[in-house]
């Protein structure tokens, strides 16, 4: 396979200094990282959803990779982070983007859809439901918080991802996941897992006006199916689908992913389509 040219950039978004990757030309889709990540995790599928004929932009969330942190520091309200998307969709000038994310990228995915969902292609979002019932507890988060350097955290990363990596994951692979998921700066995923337990979009799920596409992994410990069904069932003409033998981490954990993401996306611009009609 041919390698892509990605483009590097920093962008000046909500009053910092933000990292962009883009690659390919086509319909626009914006890559959401999970919690204290970073666009690396996008790494195999940017180059190969470009050869599909996509537009792909994979950002560095605030205080992520190597995003500048943002004003007044880590950020734990998931709605900030939705209203940076909508500026940096803004900044890029993007014509009906489609937007996916996994974990809180998943939830922010959904975010930006109740605030712009008419000038979406549609979203997909992955191991994301619209309110986690305080799970994991904020206050245990919050004492975290004042404990960060301890010297066990990038264990119990290393540790925790295993845990919510899929069955169907060779063994290889899963390790290589949590090695990379170490590098974390663990004020920024503490105040990020925040933001995914006190994240509520239960009441505005009805006002999706684009295509959307919910995605759990039958193997995820983080979230239950029937609640990602649930919050899909109260979008318009959303559909959720559950993915056997994968946890946490779709576009991590399967192999070829970007080919996955592609059938998703024509079956989204297929409903676009089928509803100008």
């Amino acid at each position: 396979m041919t390698e892509t040219v990605i483009e590097a950039r920093y962008l000046r978004i909500g009053g910092a200094l933000a990292y962009v990757e883009q690659a390919g030309a086509g319909p626009a889709v914006l890559c959401l990282h999970t919690a204290g990540q970073s666009g690396v995790q996008w790494r195999h599928a940017i180059g190969e959803l470009a050869a599909l004929g996509y537009r792909v932009i994979v950002p560095d969330l605030p205080g992520h990779g190597r995003s500048e942190p943002a004003p007044g520091g880590p950020v734990d309200d998931l709605g900030r982070y939705a209203a940076w998307c909508v500026e940096l969709i803004d900044r890029l000038g993007l014509d009906r983007p489609f937007v996916v994310g996994c974990s809180i990228g998943g939830k922010i995915t959904l975010d930006i859809a109740t605030r712009i969902g008419d000038r979406l292609a549609g979203v997909v979002a992955m191991a994301a439901d619209a309110h986690t019932g305080g799970r994991p507890g904020v206050r245990g988060l919050r004492r975290e918080l004042s404990d960060v350097a301890a010297a066990s955290r990038t264990d119990r990363t290393h540790l925790g991802t295993l845990a919510v990596v899929g069955r169907s994951v060779p063994a290889e692979r899963a390790e290589l996941i949590a090695t990379m998921h170490r590098r974390e700066d663990p004020a920024i995923s503490t105040s990020d897992l925040i933001g995914w337990a006190t994240h509520d979009l239960r009441a505005a799920l009805g006002s999706i006006g684009c295509p959307a596409h919910l995605v759990v992994g039958a193997d995820d410990l983080w979230l239950d199916a029937d609640a990602v069904r649930w919050a899909a069932a109260q979008i318009p003409g959303a559909r959720a689908t559950v993915l056997d033998g994968i946890g946490h981490y779709p576009m991590e954990e399967i192999d070829g992913f970007a080919r996955v993401l592609h059938g998703w996306l024509a079956e989204l611009s297929g409903e676009v389509a089928a509803g100008a009609r």
